[in-house]
C-alpha cells in the first residue's frame, strides 16, 4: 500500500467520523441523547470500515494505528501516514461542522463556562473532551484518565479481533462500529469519549479554549489503551497458538503410550 492512498483514506474515513459522530453531538445533541451520539459514532465507522477498508484497513484512530502497530499489523513506515491522513481528515470535518454551524443563529463552539453543569453533550462546547469541571458528570482527572485507557483497550482489542484470520470479514465493519458505539455509551457522561486522539484534536482546535488544555489528557491516554490492547491481543494469541499445539500433540502422545 502506498503512504499516499493511505494518507488520504485515512483522511477521508477520519472526517466521516467527525461529521457523523460529532456533527450528531454538535448539531442534535440534546434531542438525540447519549443513545443517538453513541449510535451516529457507531455508524459512521461502519460506513467508514466499508468505503476505505479495503484501501488502509480504516483505522481512523491513532490509537488503533498504535495497536496494529504493536501486533504488527501495520508497517511501523506507514504509521506517518496513517496518523498525518487522521489528523488532517479530523480537521477537514471539524471545520465543516464549524461553518455550518456559522448560519445558525446563537451558535458557538465555545460551550459552557463551568458555572453550571454540563446537561448535554453540545453543552461540552463543540463536543470537546475534558475533566473536571468540562466532564459531562464533572468525573475528575484521575477518573477519566482510567476511563479512556480502559475504553480504548476494549474497543481496539474488538478491532483486533475482526481482524483476526478466520473472523467473516462482510461483518467486521458493524462488529467494529458496536463497539465504539457501546464505549461511547459508558464513558460519554465520564469525558464525552474520545478513544481518539485525532477526533479529541478537531473538537478542541474548534473550541480554542479549555479544550486545547486538556487535550493531552485525550491524546496520551487513549494511545496507551491502544498499545496495551496490542500487547494483550499478542499475549492471549500465544496462549491461544500453545493450548492448540498442546492438544494436537495429546492423540500422538495417547497413541504412543498405547
Amino acid at each position: 500500500m502506498g503512504s499516499a492512498r493511505i494518507f488520504l483514506a485515512e483522511a477521508v474515513g477520519t472526517a466521516i467520523l467527525i461529521i457523523g459522530g460529532v456533527g450528531t453531538a454538535v448539531f442534535d445533541g440534546d434531542k438525540a441523547g447519549v443513545l443517538g451520539v453513541a449510535l451516529a459514532f457507531g455508524l459512521s465507522l461502519a460506513v467508514a470500515a466499508y468505503l476505505i477498508g479495503p484501501i488502509s484497513g480504516c483505522h481512523i484512530n491513532p490509537a488503533i494505528t498504535a495497536a496494529m502497530a504493536v501486533v504488527k499489523k501495520t508497517d511501523p513506515r506507514l504509521v506517518p501516514a496513517y496518523v498525518g491522513g487522521q489528523v488532517v481528515g479530523g480537521l477537514f470535518g471539524a471545520l465543516l461542522i464549524w461553518s455550518i454551524g456559522q448560519g445558525m443563529p446563537g451558535f458557538t463552539a465555545v460551550g459552557v463556562d463551568g458555572q453550571k453543569n454540563i446537561v448535554s453533550v453540545s453543552e461540552a462546547g463543540f463536543a470537546s473532551n475534558g475533566y473536571g469541571i468540562h466532564s459531562p458528570d464533572h468525573y475528575n482527572l484521575g477518573a477519566v484518565m482510567l476511563a479512556e485507557v480502559v475504553a480504548t483497550a476494549v474497543f481496539a482489542l474488538v478491532v483486533l479481533g475482526t481482524t483476526a484470520s478466520g473472523f467473516p470479514a462482510a461483518v467486521g465493519g458493524l462488529v467494529a462500529g458496536a463497539g465504539l458505539g457501546l464505549v461511547h455509551l459508558v464513558t460519554i457522561p465520564v469525558s464525552n469519549t474520545s478513544v481518539n486522539p485525532a477526533r479529541s484534536l478537531a473538537t478542541a482546535v474548534f473550541q480554542h479554549g479549555w479544550a486545547l488544555r486538556q487535550v493531552w489528557v485525550f491524546i496520551v491516554f487513549p494511545l496507551l489503551g491502544g498499545a496495551l490492547a496490542g500487547v494483550a491481543w499478542m499475549t492471549l494469541r500465544r496462549a491461544h497458538e500453545a493450548a492448540a499445539v498442546a492438544a494436537s500433540a495429546e492423540p500422538a502422545t495417547v497413541a504412543a503410550r498405547d
